[in-house]
């Protein structure tokens, strides 16, 4: 089937346009106070909703930031090294969720410290909310018509604008699905399974990182790069290592948690 014909526009006021990809950041960040809101009640966080709202729009920063360097280290770092005026151009495109993970680590490390709160907490509070963003984001990335799968035969294959004349995976469904919806449910069901501080952010952990890694298998590499060791995408290798890293904490958290019960 043909890629449907999905104006990457939504709102054209004079010389000002406002794109889906960016109204899917704006939900996300809204919809992230409301869950954010929720766990910090029900945990009874000392967070008023003022302090959430600066929260937001810390990690929101260290989302931004990082997601641009990261793209710029992980993805083009020769490019950037050539025109580094370039990083700015934030308008062309070129996020990485790595990187943008890494500033969010940091903006909650900043804010945790400037509020005297636990910094897990706020980890935690952040990984539960995060899978929304992910997934609106996603889908923000095939109304664009960008970062689609490699060439399939299976039906429900999308002859991209961009892609080619073959029909192409829509790997931005998958991940919406997978790193969005799937992963939303299982880090509220295991942090609630494993109620220590820090579950949640081992759960995220593990589970984007299976995630990303499998529908890498789907996905075209970047131009740029292409494969590492002739099968490895950088998405991989940058997710492999999480999935590993949330997996040993969730056991560590999980033998602590029988341990004090």
């Amino acid at each position: 089937m043909h890629f449907p014909a999905i104006d990457p526009v939504f709102l054209r006021i004079g010389p000002l346009q406002f794109r889906w990809y960016g109204l899917m950041y704006v939900l996300g960040f809204i919809i992230s106070y409301f869950v954010i809101r929720g766990e910090v009640r029900r945990r009874q966080i000392a967070l008023s909703n003022e302090g959430i709202a600066d929260m937001i729009f810390s990690l929101a920063l260290g989302v931004v930031v990082g997601g641009r360097l990261g793209y710029v280290l992980f993805y083009d770092l020769p490019v950037y090294l050539a025109k580094p005026y370039k990083i700015f151009y934030i308008w062309e495109g070129g996020m990485s969720f790595h990187g943008g993970m890494i500033g969010v680590g940091l903006a909650a490390l900043w804010f945790a410290r400037s509020r005297k709160l636990p910094f897990l907490q706020l980890v935690d509070l952040a990984a539960l909310a995060a899978p929304v963003g992910l997934g609106l984001g996603r889908i923000g990335n095939f109304i664009n018509g960008e970062l689609f799968g490699r060439p399939t035969t299976m039906p429900w294959g999308i002859i991209f604008p961009d892609g080619g004349p073959l029909p192409r995976h829509p790997s931005q469904l998958y991940e919406a699905s997978l790193e969005g919806v799937l992963l939303f449910f299982v880090v509220r069901w295991l942090s609630r399974r494993i109620p220590v501080t820090g579950s949640a952010m081992a759960a995220f952990l593990a589970g984007y990182g299976l995630f990303r890694s499998f529908v890498e298998l789907f996905r075209q590499p970047d131009s740029q790069l292409g494969f590492f060791f002739t099968y490895f995408s950088m998405g991989q290798l940058l997710s492999i290592p999480l999935f590993f890293i949330g997996v040993a904490l969730l056991i560590r958290l999980s033998r602590r948690n029988r341990a004090s019960s």
